[in-house]
């Protein structure tokens, strides 16, 4: 018979038999800590804080709504990089150089296709995109500019990751690491510099930190490219990008290795996307305030990132030798630690949310809103870290598909119509209003995590063949 949720779940935490142990774990978690924080964090919010500080409402609302269509480009370019990792290594392992070369020039040539096809719909688009949002005319005024600069970097972005892809294919992480890294202090250095006017460069605000990221982008590609060629190690795979083109089979591998990834990844970026278009229905200060909570709210989730990497990796180790409790257990123990760091960066945001608002809200225009709606979503984002980890395991096992429809399911299903509804309600308080749109995504991540913890306590979740 099956223990009930929580005494199977005090269980798993308290077992030292089966599983990791919490030591081993947090080994594991820190170096994935430091790259999700460098990655993930630090240059958005330092870009978040130097927009902040020119004091426009609006400009920061721009800054944030373009922001959740930028992330949800950078997934894609993610997913067709590991299409080519995947490929790439599976050549490389078996010692057919040239074909893991041939797998390389294809992976560049779908990733730019790819990359021009978005680059040019956010180009040549901009102004219906930011008309699909619904901000006012001001911010679509800004955003158009600002949006067709960060077409020409997200180009660049899709043919570094092609590279960056092959790279990782044949085991080579260190250098990737060092472009992403150089690419961030890049960012860092010009971001600064154009939105300011410093170190003899013009003073250009929102349109400095675009044209940062291209410079990013840019930097990242040459190397990525640089190194691929002229490093004597790759020379055995003989990459010949502008060779004719007499077979499509690998671009046909590829993209079937890809677009399961993509949709995936796409589900809640889009989801983010139709959040950010409910929020701005309540104005400028709606937008900037969802713009603030939810850098917040990425910044609390990072050790949920960390750790969702982390369990990916024991889950599918685990798999392999059949060790079906401890793979629970593991499961148990990093939802445990990830919610006491997570709650913990909460308590802490909580109880300087003031200085951070006044970061990036120097006129008070929005901080009202965002300070009381915080404390609520802060702790219904919870959720959104119990199905990230879940989510991690059950793909590490072989149930990739089920997290995809789980999320489609969930997002079209509950929380569209939900959010669509209460952003149409003449709600007084607007607090309330943007508190209950918010909170629906919430909702969904808790259905999400209701439906995969199902599937965990099922019989058939561990009946694949990786």
């Amino acid at each position: 018979m099956k223990k009930g949720l929580v005494k199977s779940y005090v269980s798993g935490i308290t077992d030292t038999t089966h599983g990791e142990s919490y030591t081993r774990i947090l080994k594991y978690f820190a170096p994935e800590f430091i790259t999700a924080f460098l990655l993930y964090s630090l240059p958005f919010w330092l870009d978040a804080y130097f927009i902040g500080s020119l004091q426009s409402t609006s400009t920061y609302a721009t800054l944030g709504v373009t922001s959740t269509l930028i992330h949800l480009l950078i997934k894609v370019a993610e997913a067709v990089s590991v299409g080519t990792i995947v490929l790439s290594g599976a050549f490389n392992g078996r010692g057919e150089y040239k074909e893991v070369g041939r797998s390389a020039r294809d992976a560049f040539w779908l990733n730019t296709v790819v990359g021009v096809i978005f680059s040019s719909i956010l180009y040549f688009g901009a102004r219906g995109i930011y008309a699909f949002y619904g901000v006012p005319e001001k911010m679509i005024q800004m955003g158009i500019p600002f949006l067709r600069l960060q077409a020409i970097g997200l180009l660049f972005m899709f043919v570094s990751l092609s590279f960056i892809g092959f790279l990782r294919g044949i085991k080579n992480t260190k250098v990737p690491m060092v472009i992403f890294i150089a690419g961030i202090l890049t960012f860092i250095v010009f971001d600064y510099a154009l939105i300011f006017g410093k170190f003899g460069l013009p003073e250009m605000g929102l349109l400095g930190s675009a044209l940062a990221s291209v410079i990013r982008y840019g930097i990242m590609a040459i190397a990525a490219i640089g190194y691929t060629f002229l490093h004597p190690y790759n020379r055995k795979y003989g990459i010949e990008l502008f060779s004719v083109l007499t077979d499509a089979t690998y671009i046909k591998r590829l993209s079937v290795l890809s677009l399961p990834v993509m949709l995936d990844k796409s589900i809640m970026a889009l989801a983010y996307i139709w959040l950010s278009k409910m929020i701005c229905t309540m104005g400028k200060e709606g937008a900037a305030a969802f713009s603030i909570i939810k850098d917040m709210e990425r910044f609390v989730i990072l050790p949920g990132l960390a750790f969702a990497q982390v369990i990916t990796f024991l889950v599918s180790n685990d798999y392999g030798v059949k060790n079906w409790q401890g793979i629970k257990n593991n499961v148990k123990k990093t939802i445990l630690l990830s919610s006491i760091m997570v709650a913990s960066f909460l308590v802490i945001f909580y109880l300087y949310s003031g200085m951070v608002f006044h970061l990036f809200d120097k006129k008070g225009k929005f901080t009202e809103l965002a300070a009381r709606a915080f404390p609520i979503l802060g702790i219904l984002g919870l959720f959104d870290l119990l199905q990230l980890i879940l989510a991690g395991a059950l793909r590490a096992s072989g149930n990739g598909n089920i997290v995809m429809i789980v999320r489609l399911a969930v997002c079209v299903g509950f929380f569209v119509p939900i959010s669509y509804l209460l952003s149409q309600m003449q709600i007084i308080d607007h607090v309330w209003q943007f508190t209950l749109i918010y909170g629906a995504f919430y909702m969904g991540n808790a259905l999400m995590s209701l439906a995969y913890i199902h599937r965990f306590r099922g019989n058939n979740w561990n009946k694949h063949s990786i």
